[in-house]
């Protein structure tokens, strides 16, 4: 008879995954039904993905399995920022209800363990889980109440994606393999919530050695067709001093 772990009723890693699409940075989000005790509808409440600890797993391996639950995908970005403990984390009703449908111990106090995870939204077939009805890209900017505290959990992954995003290249994990500099840009200044110079910009991309052009240009475009580059992962995973070198002396600080 084959062995089942179990999972840790204290312990659970929640992901937030951030894409890029249409110039917008968007949440993948699951939705859930909640049972309603006053009608026969149930409620509908988005939640971040995640799940709770399995005995047999440390927390890495528990935040790659959610990953690929959802998302089919494995090898992504994913690094883990904070943890949360509240005792009040499970203080709503309808978080109550959900977990009473759910868990054995709805009451067990849970320590999270959050990462953030970059994925090229474009790549994604989503599957949602046994915990879910459905899984979505919501707009940052859209983004409703969520369950539990996961609105505090993705305000300080977004505050660590602006931050992470000025120090190191992590921003072309949400890229197709091909972008134009345009593309690129547009993503900085979406994530950094303003306007960067372009000459400026172009120049310091360039000179960082962390892009490479391409022969290849945008086909069937109304306007000046634009050059293809490519993230020069090699450079970035082997030089590693020279990327933060960019940053801590100036030379790549994007808000000149």
């Amino acid at each position: 008879m084959a062995f089942t772990p179990s999972l840790n009723p204290h312990v659970s890693t929640d992901c937030v995954i951030f894409g890029f699409s249409q110039e917008t940075l968007r949440l993948l989000l699951i939705r859930r039904n909640i049972p309603n005790r006053l009608t026969d509808v149930n409620d509908i409440h988005y939640a971040l993905p995640g799940d709770l600890v399995k005995d047999d797993e440390n927390l890495n391996n528990a935040a790659n399995r959610v990953l690929a639950e959802l998302t089919g995908l494995k090898g992504i970005y994913l690094t883990q920022f904070q943890t949360f403990g509240d005792p009040l984390r499970i203080a709503k009703a309808k978080d109550r209800a959900w977990l009473e449908s759910v868990r054995q111990d709805p009451d067990a106090r849970v320590i999270t363990v959050a990462y953030m995870a970059l994925i090229d939204s474009q790549k994604v077939v989503l599957q949602p889980g046994s915990f879910s009805q459905e899984a979505v890209w919501i707009p940052i900017h859209e983004v409703p109440e969520l369950a539990f505290d996961h609105n505090e959990i993705y305000e300080q992954a977004l505050a660590a994606l602006k931050e992470r995003i000025q120090l190191q290249p992590i921003g072309f994990e949400l890229l197709p393999e091909k972008f134009t500099m345009g593309e690129l840009q547009s993503l900085y200044e979406t994530i950094l919530e303003r306007d960067l110079d372009k000459r400026n910009f172009r120049r310091k991309m360039l000179n960082s050695g962390i892009i490479s052009p391409l022969a290849e240009k945008q086909i069937g475009v109304s306007n000046k067709p634009a050059r293809f580059y490519i993230f020069n992962r090699d450079f970035a995973q082997n030089n590693p001093s020279a990327i933060y070198n960019l940053r801590m002396d100036g030379s790549f600080t994007l808000f000149n």
